[in-house]
């Protein structure tokens, strides 16, 4: 499904590392890492984490989240999203996604605004930036924060004409922003994260906050329960390599997605994620959303791919679908059709950065057989 591309760069540095004895979170490659990707990114300030997840949690602290608040986040994402607030006592508040982006719905915000809303999560989902002026403007309009979930969207950008008609990277829009480094992500150290800031004073709370919150003075004193969240120079060193060649990494996923519509176009059936004119996404994935009329759901078409040994994964489950959250009673009882729909019609194509064109053309050639074959009812 996804091979990450790793190199002698990667090795060099790892080398390097083991070389100099430094490979915990001491280690001099976390600050160049750190510098370096906020630097890219366009923000002020850079802290590194273990994973995506712990990048969402630090940032949601950063922002002075407390037991009570409530955070709106879309209803399609991982739970990652939600886990994050309710370790922090906050409370998980959806909107449905726009059917074309699947990315949270902008005119769904201020009906689910309340006194305790005290921030705004949107879901840079698959790599295509949210359309965020309308976010700005209700932000504004409330006095919340917002949270960027990048962790798809390394490099993605969008055009704001509220922040002064110009083109911004995903993660240099909001009071603070979040990077995943998994191994399936456009800058990998095999597991890994990061929160961005313009704001010092939230950037602070998120170092405080990833190192246990030593007192400033006392290092084994604490005023309040924090957590290990510290990335290692190992992890760093694998991440400075990476984000050397970003740019190119980029560019190859859009000449693979590119390729995937050209296959694809003549498919009947097969829909690609929307691509505003405002927005410059990275194609985290190369996913698709089948029309219900093919008489398929994504579940059948991966079963058939998987049957000519072609590798898939589902479109996130909703939220508001996960039995651990309903059980606990935390969400409000309401539809979200749009939501279920792309969890029941989408799915990711393989998506690695090994990928060539020939094993694409496989790929798009058995999506077009199964396709074909559907309309003799045997999907």
């Amino acid at each position: 499904m996804y091979e990450p591309l790793l190199g002698d760069r990667e090795k060099e540095l790892l080398a390097e590392c083991i070389d100099s004895g430094w490979v915990s979170s001491e280690g001099p490659f976390v600050t160049e890492f750190e510098e370096r990707f906020s630097h890219y990114i366009g923000t002020q300030q850079g802290v590194a984490v273990c994973n995506g997840t712990a990048a969402l949690e630090a940032a949601l602290y950063g922002i002075s989240v407390r037991k009570g608040d409530e955070i709106i986040m879309p209803s399609l994402t991982i739970i990652s999203c939600a886990i994050a607030a309710l370790r922090l006592g906050a409370r998980p508040v959806l909107v449905d996604i726009d059917p074309a982006t699947w990315n949270m719905d902008p005119t769904q915000l201020e009906a689910k605004i309340t006194s305790r809303t005290r921030a705004i999560m949107p879901v840079h989902i698959y790599g295509l930036p949210v359309d965020m002026d309308p976010l700005f403007e209700c932000a504004s309009d409330h006095d919340l924060k917002i949270v960027e979930d990048a962790a798809e969207a390394h490099g993605a950008e969008y055009f704001s004409r509220v922040k002064g008609d110009r083109w911004l990277k995903c993660g240099n829009m909001s009071d603070a922003a979040c990077f995943s480094f998994y191994a399936n992500k456009i800058v990998t150290t095999g597991e890994g994260g990061m929160v961005v800031s313009n704001d010092p004073s939230i950037a602070a709370r998120v170092v405080s906050y990833r190192n246990l919150c030593f007192h400033a003075e006392k290092r084994f004193y604490h005023t309040e329960l924090c957590y290990n969240f510290r990335m290692s120079n190992l992890q760093a060193a694998v991440g400075v390599a990476q984000l050397e060649r970003i740019e190119e990494t980029i560019a190859l996923r859009r000449s693979f997605a590119s390729y995937y519509k050209e296959r694809l176009s003549s498919v009947p059936g097969v829909h690609f994620q929307a691509e505003p004119p405002n927005a410059r996404p990275v194609y985290w994935m190369y996913a698709i959303q089948l029309d219900e009329a093919l008489g398929a759901d994504a579940e059948s078409m991966m079963r058939h791919l998987k049957d000519k040994g072609i590798g898939t994964r589902p479109f996130f489950l909703g939220l508001h679908a996960q039995p651990v959250l309903r059980k606990q009673g935390i969400l409000a009882e309401e539809p979200f059709p749009h939501t279920d729909q792309a969890h029941k019609q989408g799915l990711y194509l393989p998506s690695g950065l090994t990928l060539t064109r020939s094993q694409i053309d496989v790929v798009c050639d058995a999506v077009h057989d199964i396709v074909q074959e559907g309309g003799n009812g045997s999907i």
